[in-house]
């Protein structure tokens, strides 16, 4: 039986596929699946970026309502707190991660895409916090990255409404940074871009995704000094020596990743 989530690599760029049909309902076996790729394509050379993909008809529409109805209130804490763990494992990546939406991404599926650096999304796409409906709250990063991408105000309408929201309105909120045809147009520019990456100076660009994350929740002169220290490091880099060799001799750099 073929798993139910895949790192599928190729060309630098490793693919997590997501594929519990119909709809990539979020279980403890996805999670579990999740984790483990985000894992690997983190400790693999040859991922030098990454695309999360569910697929023509859902990215993941959210949780298993029927695996969560029957758990109560202690039941419920260990299996949220396994599924942040994936998510984190997913916002952690040292590599450029790029979310390929295409039909929904609600509940949990959305909490995962806003775990990647970028949301690259198919013009049909829902996306959508509508746990609210269930009554209970989003537990997987909704509260928490929602906000600090789009601001306070925004996400306590899509949270408070439980509302779908349509790919352009996503993107007009700042939700998505990318507006494409179809699902296959939305995989392959996720590829793209993420092939871009893959041959740019990957120990730059992990540098860059941890000042920004982690200085996010810091404050300003915290932030200050983390950007610095991570400056200086990348003077010891084969990377850093190309790249400015390059500009001098006014050619494009060739990077190691190093």
């Amino acid at each position: 039986m073929a798993s139910i989530v895949r790192l599928e690599v190729e060309d630098g760029v490793g693919t997590i596929r997501l594929d519990r049909p119909p709809m990539n309902a979020i279980d403890g076996e996805l999670a579990a699946g999740v984790r483990a790729a985000a894992r690997e394509a983190a400790a693999r050379d040859d991922v030098g970026a990454v695309v999360l993909w569910g697929g023509e008809r859902a990215f993941a529409a959210g949780a298993d309502i029927k695996m969560m109805r029957g758990l109560d209130a202690v039941q419920v804490k260990p299996v949220i707190t396994s599924l942040q763990e994936s998510f984190d494992a997913v916002e952690e990546l040292p590599k450029v991660v790029i979310a390929a939406i295409s039909g929904y991404a609600l509940g949990g599926g959305l909490e995962l895409a806003l775990c990647a650096d970028f949301r690259f999304a198919a013009a049909g796409a829902k996306v959508g916090q509508p746990e609210i409906a269930l009554g209970i709250i989003p537990g997987a990063g909704g509260t928490q990255r929602l906000p600090r991408l789009i601001g306070p105000s925004r996400a306590k309408d899509l949270i408070y409404s439980g509302r779908h929201v349509g790919a352009e309105e996503a993107a007009a909120i700042g939700l998505v940074d990318r507006v494409l045809p179809d699902a296959a147009a939305t995989y392959a520019a996720a590829v793209e871009e993420a092939r871009r990456y893959a041959a740019g100076p990957r120990v730059a660009l992990r540098a860059a995704k941890v000042a920004v994350n982690w200085g996010a929740a810091a404050d300003l002169r915290a932030g200050l000094v983390l950007e610095r220290e991570l400056f200086a490091d990348l003077f010891a880099t084969r990377d850093r020596a190309e790249g400015m060799d390059a500009f001098l001799e006014k050619r494009r750099p060739g990077f190691a990743g190093a």
